[in-house]
């Protein structure tokens, strides 16, 4: 199995499953039933709303949630107490705290054995299904699809850790 692939250790993506979970019973009174883990060497087929958020300092990467509109929309309106009809601001702002909060509990679990903090960046937000999000090549995204209550949704997670280029940059030349 190839070296990227070795180090997504469980004790790597088990903290964003676990967070996601927690979200869901704590703060959405729901349970996230997680389905099958999924490799791809490319950015996996995007539902209609994808949250994502930057991870750097000796994990370096990328956290995905990706939704139909439905189930953005569930889960909004269950956050807030409200009927959601539509994708707005609010959603858009709900959606991009939902990825800051999977992605914050996962780096205080995981920043136990990484050797320094992780730091977050702030979520970014994209709608619709016709885009495309550059990363270094021959990354690989572990895909978690999860089903609730509110809809089905999946967690896309990519990341490098210090193992993987032996405390190197991510940088790679052309030659």
């Amino acid at each position: 199995m190839d070296k990227k692939i070795d180090s997504m250790k469980a004790e790597y993506i088990n903290p964003f499953i676990e967070s996601v979970r927690e979200l869901f019973s704590t703060m959405l009174n729901s349970n996230a039933e997680r389905g099958d883990v999924d490799v791809y060497w490319e950015v996996p087929p995007s539902s209609d709303i994808v949250a994502l958020i930057g991870l750097s300092g000796p994990m370096r990467g990328t956290v995905a949630l990706s939704f139909p509109v439905g189930t953005a929309l569930s889960l909004v309106g269950r956050m807030l107490g409200v009927d959601v009809r539509v994708v707005d601001d609010t959603v858009r702002d709900g959606i991009a705290e939902v990825v800051n909060i999977v992605a914050g509990s996962a780096k205080g679990k995981l920043h136990k054995g990484m050797g320094g903090p992780i730091d977050l960046s702030l979520p970014t937000v994209v709608r619709g299904t016709d885009y495309q999000v550059g990363y270094p090549s021959r990354t690989a995204w572990l895909e978690v699809p999860f089903t609730s209550d509110l809809g089905a949704f999946s967690l896309r997670v990519t990341f490098e850790t210090p193992d993987d280029t032996g405390g190197a940059s991510n940088e790679s030349s052309d030659s």
